[in-house]
């Protein structure tokens, strides 16, 4: 089954906590602290294996969930960081934000990574608090909450020819012909249903990869009928065989076919418009296909080449293998990369930005003050509300931050209740 967008959500790794303990050793008088910090949280990683071909893997299972970091021991043991999941993509994939539609990485190459969830980092123990002034402090750090997002895995084929057209005009009996694939063929339209690729190799030992893709139809880029699902993977191709059927045997115009055909790849986008095009006629060994040949040159008005073919009877073949392999050459040093650019997409490896030391202050239906942000919800998961001196020094993070003056503000007054996430605090000037 070709699977080639899915929807899935991502937990990276909390790391782990922090622990309080001291060195109680015989012979050691006031032998400090000794707690450790906990390990790194695993973050998860898409990395591309060229031996898959769709993201199938992801359909059945859209929640993936990366491992927490050890605690930290006493005698200053830090604990062991989880080991990165690694998620397995084909080339050609696409990974965006799914709530702010954001590309997050575009990964074409074999092995090339991304890390998408970045996991959290271990708590720190009572140790990493000493100071001059407090030589044995009686708090330590939870671990840093992994990041946790919503994806879409969008995937656009890495071919080098993609063969394009209406339903029926022979694309999937040429790939079958040429390559070792064994694309469905039937009297019937849209027999093919999903994107076909193929090895081509001439008799001059060139070779490339070639993609039969699903039968467009007027509307296509507007959704109608099924080619809308695949114009997405013409974008990656260096070189568009357009297939024309000449032999009306659909009662359809040649040339009508080939206009409605570029006029929608033009809407999907614009380059494909520039690409590098290959007129084939096919079913010329029919009756009346040099006939409507001529018609069709009359109506194109332009010197552009055009290859007569019979995938039926394998006329010139080997002709039209010669003439994609000299135009792949040719054009082999087309950068996708500063085409996407312009669109405002680019092959790189984003990185989250730090979290911004913003919070939000609203009222709860009754009178509750409540505060969020991602910066003080970071810091509540991080204590550790069971011990008072984690609670007092989260009480100073927050005045920090100006939490304090800000619920002043907004008119906060003793007693009054302020919720952050889970928790409940009383205010006290």
């Amino acid at each position: 089954m070709f699977i080639d967008q899915v929807k899935i959500s991502l937990k990276a790794g909390d790391g782990g906590n922090g622990i309080v303990a001291y060195r109680r050793e015989k012979y050691v008088p006031l032998g400090g602290p000794a707690g450790g910090d906990g390990g790194k949280g695993a973050s998860i990683i898409f990395q591309v294996d060229e031996g898959l071909r769709t993201l199938l893997d992801f359909r059945f299972q859209r929640m993936f969930k990366a491992e927490k970091g050890e605690n930290g021991q006493s005698s200053n043991m830090h604990g062991r960081g989880a080991k990165d999941l690694i998620l397995k993509v084909p080339p050609g994939t696409i990974i965006k934000n799914a709530e702010t539609g954001e590309i997050i990485a575009d990964l074409v190459m074999h092995e090339q990574s991304a890390t998408v969830a970045k996991g959290g980092r271990g708590g720190r123990g009572n140790s990493r608090f000493a100071s001059a002034s407090n030589p044995a402090p009686d708090f330590c750090e939870n671990g840093e909450p992994g990041e946790e997002l919503e994806v879409v895995l969008e995937l656009k084929l890495m071919a080098d020819v993609g063969l394009v057209g209406y339903p029926s005009v022979g694309k999937s009996t040429l790939l079958s012909i040429v390559s070792k694939a064994k694309p469905k063929i039937g009297a019937y339209h849209f027999t093919t249903i999903k994107p076909n690729l193929g090895v081509v190799q001439t008799k001059d030992n060139r070779s490339f990869v070639m993609a039969d893709l699903p039968g467009l139809i007027e509307g296509a880029s507007e959704g109608v009928g099924l080619g809308h699902q695949f114009l997405r993977h013409v974008e990656r191709c260096r070189v568009i065989v357009h297939m024309i059927d000449m032999s009306r045997t659909d009662g359809r115009d040649p040339y009508e076919d080939y206009v409605t055909i570029n006029k929608e790849l033009k809407n999907y986008n614009e380059k494909l418009a520039k690409r590098p095009q290959i007129i084939v006629a096919n079913k010329m060994d029919m009756p009346d296909s040099e006939e409507n040949l001529e018609i069709f040159k009359e109506e194109l008005g332009s010197d552009a080449e055009i290859i007569e073919l019979s995938a039926a009877t394998y006329q010139n073949i080997d002709t039209l293998l010669y003439k994609i392999a000299d135009l792949l050459e040719a054009t082999k040093d087309i950068n996708f990369d500063e085409e996407d650019e312009s669109d405002g997409v680019h092959r790189v490896m984003y990185k989250h930005e730090k979290s911004v030391d913003h919070f939000e202050i609203t009222r709860d239906d009754d009178g509750a003050y409540v505060v969020s942000g991602n910066a003080i919800e970071r810091l509540f998961k991080m204590t550790d509300f069971t011990r008072d001196a984690s609670v007092k020094r989260f009480a100073r993070q927050m005045r920090t931050m100006g939490i304090d003056d800000a619920l002043r503000e907004r008119g906060a007054k003793n007693g009054d209740t302020v919720r952050i996430m889970r928790g409940e605090f009383e205010f006290i000037e």
